[in-house]
């Protein structure tokens, strides 16, 4: 019989008894269970996209098996329940200050134990804005793994949908960048605020145009985010043809 996928919640949820500061809550499985996006709530502006991910997460629920909770949940990034949460967004726009060495080292546990972190310029910045701030403090979190452009050959394009590239609101960069923990991508990282369009309005209106490929990019958007909540969720998944059938039906 073949052997499932050992998921990031599970791993998450089983070494966090190594972690004198988790909550006995880590232990639990209830709603948690059910995928939930986690926010990075960090000392700037950091709160801009939450419409964004609970509209992703209704999204998996739409298109894939997986069961969720259309919310999207902040937390400090020195808080143990982090280790509840498989997918962690970190977004901002405009710089935002140095996290403490708490934050840095929970992070780093975190990321260490299994959990996964989406990076996302929602000012579209390159070299200054969120972008120089949050290259510095992951130079801080995993010193010894900088964030490099991905290949194209990623297992990320190709977790769920196949894709080529990874837009956003915007396509200044084709490629995402990644740092990595032995052979998985802890951390990939978009300047094209990618969650910006996801998000939509109270009157069920996308907030943000797209550019420069408008609605056809917006769906390129949303499908690379549905890549990626997949991939946090399965710690190993398989970088062979063995998925490709199934994947090519899903994307249809």
């Amino acid at each position: 019989m073949p052997v499932r996928p050992l998921s990031r919640r599970n791993l998450l949820l089983a070494t966090s008894a190594l972690v004198p500061l988790l909550s006995r809550r880590a232990a639990a499985f209830g709603e948690k269970s059910r995928f939930i996006p986690a926010v990075a709530r960090h000392g700037g502006r950091w709160d801009g996209r939450l419409s964004g991910l609970r509209r992703l997460a209704w999204e998996l629920q739409r298109r894939t098996s997986v069961e969720v909770i259309p919310d999207a949940r902040p937390f400090a990034l020195s808080s143990p329940d982090l280790f509840e949460y498989p997918f962690l967004y970190f977004g901002g726009d405009g710089p935002f200050p140095a996290l403490s060495d708490a934050e840095v080292s929970n992070l780093r546990r975190y990321l260490t134990y299994g959990g996964f972190v989406f990076g996302d310029a929602n000012d579209g910045s390159d070299g200054d804005g969120f972008d120089a701030s949050f290259r510095r403090e992951m130079a801080r979190v995993l010193p010894q793994s900088p964030l490099k452009e991905a290949p194209g050959t990623h297992v990320v394009f190709k977790s769920f949908f196949l894709l080529d590239a990874a837009p956003g609101r915007l396509l200044h960069k084709p490629l995402p960048l990644v740092a990595s923990v032995g052979k998985r991508a802890a951390i990939i990282y978009s300047q094209n605020d990618v969650a910006g369009a996801w998000s939509r309005s109270e009157s069920g209106d996308y907030e943000f145009d797209v550019s420069p490929g408008g609605e056809p990019q917006r769906e390129l958007a949303i499908r690379l985010g549905i890549n990626l909540c997949m991939y946090a969720l399965c710690l190993d998944y398989k970088d062979d043809a063995v998925h490709l059938p199934l994947i090519l039906n899903k994307r249809r």
